[in-house]
């Protein structure tokens, strides 16, 4: 019952009814199927009984979608935390067990959640890790990004002055937001080079490096599209190509923690990082500050600042 009344249809996330650009059926199957097992997730996470049911369930999905289910399942947690009745330490129990090595994708179906619950059940902000907060946002960037299209990619909305996590960080969050529009943009550019550089380019310019550094990570995570096609994604994203690196380490980083590594990240990381997915995802290792606050900057875009100037290095990335 949990699962009827609470899971999304899939129909929801057909590129058709979403109105995305269809570059060709491959990639329309591509990004029809990460919907799905999104939604799949969320389900698994709706009718388990316990998270181990949750994750029994979870681990029967293939390799390459596996993270998104997992993504999908964080949200359902969530949302049943936020809920009325629906109990409380859901999503907290789902984060210590197996979703601690698919905690990227965790943080980012959180996001999701938010952005369908009252913002008085959303969670505090100060509760969670200074690096996870921002994948939170990420994910909430891409929901809005995904499901009002029209206003926050074809109209570039940018929301002002978000509070969350806190106030004084209100500055921050825009950016962290934009991060996650830029992954939407991979998917509703179709996953086509051509497409996502025209959208992401009628944004302000100070809001492509994250609109790039966003879709770099989706290119890498989700796949769709061939050596040339990333070749040429790279080529076009010009003085925003160490962003475009960046994105793709950080998602050869959550493939190779969670252990579900494919093929088409590490040609990726090759393309956008001059690298293999493993050395890639070692420089987020070896770039990561510790967690206090570098002055005005958060330590996360630190770490996403110096992680995209190790590919600013001559040659790296060409």
């Amino acid at each position: 019952m949990r699962r009827r009344i609470l899971t999304p249809s899939t129909t929801a996330t057909s590129l058709d009814v979403r109105g995305f650009h269809k570059k060709n059926p491959a990639a329309q199957e591509i990004l029809e199927t990460i919907g799905r097992t999104f939604l799949q997730g969320y389900a698994y996470a709706a009718e388990a009984r316990t998270v181990a049911q949750a994750e029994e369930n979870l681990e029967t999905v293939p390799r390459r979608f596996r993270g998104f289910a997992y993504e999908g399942a964080a949200m359902g947690y969530a949302v049943r935390d936020g809920l009325p009745l629906g109990g409380s330490g859901h999503l907290r129990a789902f984060l210590a067990g197996k979703a601690a090595r698919h905690d990227y994708m965790a943080y980012i179906g959180l996001g999701w959640a938010m952005a369908r619950l009252p913002r008085f059940r959303w969670p505090d902000g100060a509760g969670i890790d200074p690096f996870a907060r921002w994948l939170v946002l990420d994910g909430y960037g891409f929901h809005q990004a995904y499901f009002k299209t029209s206003r926050y990619v074809h109209e570039q909305y940018r929301d002002a002055r978000f509070t969350w996590p806190a106030e004084e960080m209100s500055w921050y969050a825009g950016r962290a937001i934009d991060q996650g529009i830029g992954r939407a943009l991979w998917f509703v550019g179709g996953t086509d080079p051509d497409v996502v550089v025209a959208l992401i380019e009628k944004y302000a310019q100070d809001r492509r490096p994250d609109l790039y550094s966003g879709a770099g990570l989706a290119a890498a995570y989700a796949g769709g599209a061939d050596e040339a096609e990333l070749t040429r994604f790279r080529d076009l994203a010009g003085e925003c190509r160490p962003q475009v690196a960046q994105g793709a380490a950080f998602a050869a980083e959550a493939r190779v923690r969670a252990d579900l590594l494919v093929p088409h990240t590490e040609l990726a990381t090759l393309v956008f990082c001059g690298l293999p997915a493993e050395k890639a995802a070692q420089i987020t290792h070896d770039t990561r500050p510790g967690p206090e606050p570098f002055g005005e900057l958060p330590a996360y875009e630190v770490w996403r600042q110096h992680t995209a100037g190790e590919f600013a290095i001559p040659g790296r990335s060409q």
